[in-house]
C-alpha cells in the first residue's frame, strides 16, 4: 500500500511542472510549509485524521464489531447444543446418538464456514476502503502539489530522514477535508459476488462434536 501511496505521488509530479504551473500562476500560498521542491506524507495519519479515512475505519469497525458479536452468539448456542446432547448421550441408543452427533458436526462446520467467508469478505473490504480512499485523495494531492510548488510528494516512511518544515500531512489532511469531506453517501460500495479471497480459515472458538463411541 505505501508503495501504491508513493507511485501515486511520483505519477503526480510527472503530471507536468507543478513548480513552473505554480510559478506562473504566482507565488505559492503560504500554507506554513518551507519552500521545498519535495514534500513528504503520512499517509496513515492522513487516513487515521481525515473526515473521510475515519469513517471508513468507523463503518469497518462496527462491520467487524457485528461479526464478532455473531461469532459470540453462535459459540454460546452451538455450546449450549453440545452440552445437551452430551447428556442425552447415556439415555441413547449408540446409533441413534452418533447420528446426532454426525449432523451437529456438520452444523458446526457449515456455521465455521459462513463466519470465515465473513471475515475474508471484511478483510477484503479493508483493502478495498484504502484503495477507495487512495484514488479519491488524488486531487487533494493535486492541489497541494499546486499550492505549495512541488514537484514530488514522498510517504514519509520511505524516507530515511526528514525536517518537519517539509511534512505536509497537516495540510493534506485539510484539503481532503475540504474537497472529500467524509465521502457522502457512497463510502464503501458492497463488493461484488464473488469477490471474496480465498485465506485460511478463521481462529474461532466454534466447539467441536462431542465424540462418539462403538
Amino acid at each position: 500500500m505505501l508503495r501504491r501511496f508513493a507511485a501515486i505521488c511520483i505519477l503526480l509530479a510527472g503530471l507536468g511542472p507543478a513548480g513552473a504551473l505554480a510559478q506562473s500562476m504566482g507565488a505559492p500560498l503560504d500554507t506554513g510549509l518551507t519552500d521545498s521542491p519535495i514534500l513528504v506524507i503520512d499517509f496513515d495519519r492522513v487516513f487515521a485524521q481525515s473526515a473521510f479515512g475515519q469513517r471508513l475505519e468507523d463503518t469497518l469497525e462496527s462491520e467487524g464489531s457485528a461479526i464478532a458479536a455473531e461469532n459470540r452468539r453462535i459459540e454460546a448456542e452451538l455450546i449450549e447444543e453440545e452440552r445437551r446432547l452430551t447428556d442425552q448421550r447415556p439415555t441413547m441408543p449408540p446409533a441413534e446418538f452418533r447420528n446426532l452427533a454426525d449432523a451437529f458436526d456438520e452444523k458446526v462446520q457449515r456455521l465455521r464456514s459462513e463466519q470465515d467467508a465473513k471475515a475474508r469478505a471484511l478483510s477484503a473490504r479493508q483493502d478495498e476502503a484504502r484503495r477507495r480512499f487512495l484514488s479519491l485523495a488524488e486531487p487533494a494531492i493535486e492541489q497541494l502539489m499546486r499550492e505549495t510548488g512541488a514537484v514530488m510528494i514522498l510517504e514519509r516512511r520511505a524516507v530515511f530522514v526528514a525536517a518537519d518544515a517539509v511534512d505536509a500531512t497537516d495540510r493534506a489532511i485539510a484539503l481532503l477535508d475540504h474537497v472529500v469531506g467524509d465521502g457522502g453517501s457512497d463510502v464503501l460500495p458492497d463488493l461484488p459476488e464473488g469477490a471474496v479471497p480465498d485465506a485460511e480459515p478463521a481462529d474461532d472458538r466454534i466447539p467441536e462434536a462431542p465424540a462418539t463411541a462403538d
